[in-house]
């Protein structure tokens, strides 16, 4: 008789940097007002890291977290991926230094899809453990969005956070994770981006001086509108090919980018408020890590009960998106 293999989510975990930085620290430098970002992003602080924290830090301790709430050994982990656009290191991956953090001798690798990165990466681990490679993952998306931010932008600057998240995904006889949809854009790359620092552009004194180096969105209007109609439409078809309609959705978890942006996309698909994950207020967007501090932070909340059917949906740079369906088999708080 065989078995049939699927992942499902056994644990997750977050952490925030120490330091919180509210809307108001903006007003000192910028023509900005804690009015004016909380009406458009509904952002009232973020985290930033300290002086020597490195992204793989807080990837490692939010993978701790996570195996620690799922009873899982490091020694028992087959394989890291961490999303991110901000890694320690060109090379090696952010992954990497988190295996050595951890201890452990596992297979270890970053995927960068910008803010849809947690989405791709989970779609990633759930093909190894399915086809067999593995029988346990730890998926981490984490950022320090800090340091590659244009302080001068009011439009950017004021946008994101630092953080992780992580979530270990195990081979179960029961689908866990139902199914993921993932998408990408390339004709619209440049509406969201780091235009310096890879080899079309190196790094060097003059591009550091003109601001390449950090986060461009030369067009906002533009990237709210994809948000909306690509995540919504990845939802849509997810659930479709599952055999799931909007309605048998106990819990949507976007991409925490703004506030209107995740409405809209709840609106879109006849998800309820209550049913809306909105946790953008005190953290900001943090990119790949939204989801899984979104995820871990709504399990803790009570939110999220045994057998819950949890939408996942993230948009970033690329233009990518995706989503995850989800039915919770972890612990419950």
């Amino acid at each position: 008789m065989i078995t049939q293999r699927h992942a499902t989510v056994a644990g997750v975990g977050s952490v925030l940097p120490e330091r919180v930085v509210p809307n108001e620290w903006f007003e000192s430098f910028i023509d900005t007002s804690d009015e004016w970002i909380r009406d458009r992003t509904g952002i009232a602080e973020r985290r930033f890291a300290v002086e020597g924290e490195a992204t793989s830090d807080l990837a490692t301790e939010a993978a701790r977290r996570a195996l620690e709430e799922a009873a899982v050994a490091p020694e028992q982990v087959d394989m890291l991926i961490c999303a991110t656009l901000t890694g320690d290191t060109p090379i090696p991956s952010t992954a990497v230094w988190v295996q050595r953090k951890l201890g452990i001798g596992a297979p270890a690798f970053d995927v960068n899809a910008a803010c849809a990165g947690f989405s791709y990466a989970v779609s990633t681990a759930t093909a190894f453990i399915e086809s067999g490679q593995a029988e346990t993952v730890v998926v981490m998306g984490a950022e320090i969005l800090s340091r590659v931010m244009n302080f001068h932008d009011r439009t950017t600057c004021v946008l994101f956070g630092d953080g992780a998240g992580a979530a270990v995904l195990r081979r179960s006889e029961e689908p866990g994770v139902i199914g993921s949809v993932l998408g990408a854009d390339g004709r619209s790359a440049e509406i969201l981006i780091i235009p310096g620092g890879g080899s079309a552009l190196p790094a060097s004194r003059e591009t550091l001086e003109a601001g390449d180096l950090t986060i461009h969105m030369p067009n906002g209007r533009d990237v709210f509108k994809r948000a909306v109609v690509e995540m919504a439409s990845a939802c849509r078809e997810l659930l479709e090919k599952s055999g799931y309609t909007a309605e048998d959705v106990d819990l949507l978890i976007p991409h925490q980018a703004n506030s209107r942006i995740m409405i809209a996309v709840a609106e879109r698909l006849g998800i309820d408020r209550e049913r809306a994950v909105i946790d953008v207020e005190s953290v900001g967007n943090t990119s790949a890590a939204s989801i899984p501090i979104a995820l871990d932070r709504a399990w803790h909340a009570g939110r999220i009960r045994e057998g819950d059917l949890v939408l996942l949906a993230s948009f970033g740079a690329g233009l990518a998106w995706g989503a995850n369906l989800v039915r919770w088999t972890g612990p419950t708080p």
